[in-house]
């Protein structure tokens, strides 16, 4: 059978597929637990896969959608993969569970960034982005210990979307992913 004349799964299914397509740079989370995976449309004669990258500059990316299509390229579907820059992803989009696995392999998972009212447009909105920003970080805990008596040793960490911590309880170093 021919690929224009195949039955196309479900989307559920297709999510399914792609629960093995994990994040390059950190393996134990994949890519719908970061949010990373935003839609799976199924059309009359094709599946169409989202994905929206943690930011723009974000060096994974290419590897991500390419790591996607190879997926959907195993099951023999035709697709397309999108990359989507809007609505800018962010922390709030990964799940509990992305971050308890980030916790667990070591890497302090973000605290909840907005408070789930929109952003507005025009200088409400920019002000308060600014406000956002300019927040002092709340207490990040040890991923190790647990501890709250840690310190910014960079604001880079292994990865531009992490910073460098340090725990002065048990003197260990973590990324801390920050919330976006």
């Amino acid at each position: 059978m021919d690929a224009s004349t195949k039955t196309l799964p479900e989307a559920d299914t297709v999510w399914a597929w792609l629960e093995g397509v994990c994040d390059p740079e950190i393996p134990v989370v994949n890519l719908r637990e970061m949010g990373i995976l935003r839609e799976v449309n199924v059309g009359p004669d094709r599946v169409t896969v989202v994905i929206t990258p943690t930011y723009s500059g974000c060096p994974a990316m290419s590897q991500m959608q390419s790591d996607v299509e190879a997926a959907l390229q195993s099951h023999q579907i035709p697709h397309d993969v999108v990359v989507r820059l809007s609505p800018a992803w962010t922390t709030d989009w990964m799940t509990d569970e992305a971050k308890t696995k980030l916790r667990d392999y070591g890497i302090a998972p973000p605290q909840r960034c907005h408070d789930g009212s929109s952003m507005g447009s025009g200088r409400e909105s920019l002000l308060r982005f600014v406000r956002q920003a300019v927040q002092p970080l709340a207490d990040v805990p040890c991923p190790r210990c647990g501890s709250l008596d840690t310190v910014v040793s960079s604001e880079f960490g292994s990865t531009a979307c992490k910073s460098l911590h340090r725990c002065l309880a048990c003197k260990e170093p973590f990324d801390h992913f920050k919330a976006i």
